[in-house]
């Protein structure tokens, strides 16, 4: 399909890594739009949860924040955001996080507080809201980002959401018993951490995607799975059903009505 575009590429992509058994802490953006495209195909059954305390939401259109009334008319039921964090977070009940990113480094460390110096920086970013807790709480992290070496850097400027630190073992160091990132996925490739050094490794290239066009995009020396793979392309029933969200999305935030 050359006319997919590489974000809905990476849309559907992550969708795909969604089961009808997780319950999911739904990031705002391109985690939202996963999320949902991942329930109405191939997992109906999902528990999509946003940060301000809807669970089993199943909105018509994208959120513009986790206070979009869309999230609460749709939901199962709503709770205080301390009950949200303190029960269900914490308490270990969340599959996934789905998390998005300003900066990432190769062990999934993520940045979204500033760009440069703290005190001068930049660029001021929305900060880490609920993400630090999600990236240490939930069963396992998924994060998703567009490709650049603006983004994807050797070091990042802040750590606001802690992935698998120094690599290795560094979160059972610190006492943290999830599994932390497990999954990245851009707009070019599959990426997966090496189960040993926790560096994340390119296993599957988006179809018409080079080595050389991810290397080109990243910060760090890329590393490639010895067997990678090519990742498949969008079904015309993923492809109709992203579309069709994000033209009702369009039409809902310009005033109009979301049919």
């Amino acid at each position: 399909m050359s006319d997919v575009t590489p974000t809905e590429m990476m849309t559907i992509a992550a969708s795909r890594a969604l089961s009808s058994k997780d319950v999911c802490f739904v990031g705002i953006g391109a985690p939202s739009a996963a999320c949902n495209v991942a329930r109405l195909t191939h997992a109906p059954d999902i528990t999509l949860i946003y940060e301000s305390g809807t669970i089993g939401t199943a909105p018509d259109v994208l959120p513009l924040s986790i206070g979009d009334g869309e999230l609460c008319e749709t939901a199962v039921s709503t709770v205080a955001v301390p009950e949200m964090f303190r029960y269900w977070l914490q308490g270990g009940k969340i599959t996934v996080g789905f998390l998005g990113a300003a900066q990432i480094d190769k062990f999934g460390n993520i940045n979204t507080t500033v760009i440069g110096d703290y005190h001068h920086p930049k660029v001021r970013l929305p900060g880490g809201g609920g993400a630090p807790e999600i990236a240490t709480s939930c069963g396992e992290i998924y994060i998703t980002l567009k490709q650049a070496t603006r983004s994807m850097v050797e070091k990042i400027d802040f750590f606001t959401s802690f992935g698998h630190g120094e690599g290795g073992d560094h979160r059972q160091r610190l006492g943290i018993t999830t599994k932390g990132p497990t999954l990245l996925i851009t707009d070019l490739a599959i990426w997966k951490p090496d189960p040993v050094t926790k560096e994340f490794t390119v296993v599957s290239l988006h179809e018409g995607v080079t080595r050389e066009m991810v290397q080109e995009t990243c910060g760090w020396t890329v590393k490639f799975a010895d067997d990678l793979e090519v990742t498949p392309a969008p079904s015309e029933i993923e492809l109709s059903t992203l579309r069709d969200l994000n033209e009702r999305t369009k039409r809902a935030h310009a005033g109009g009505k979301a049919a």
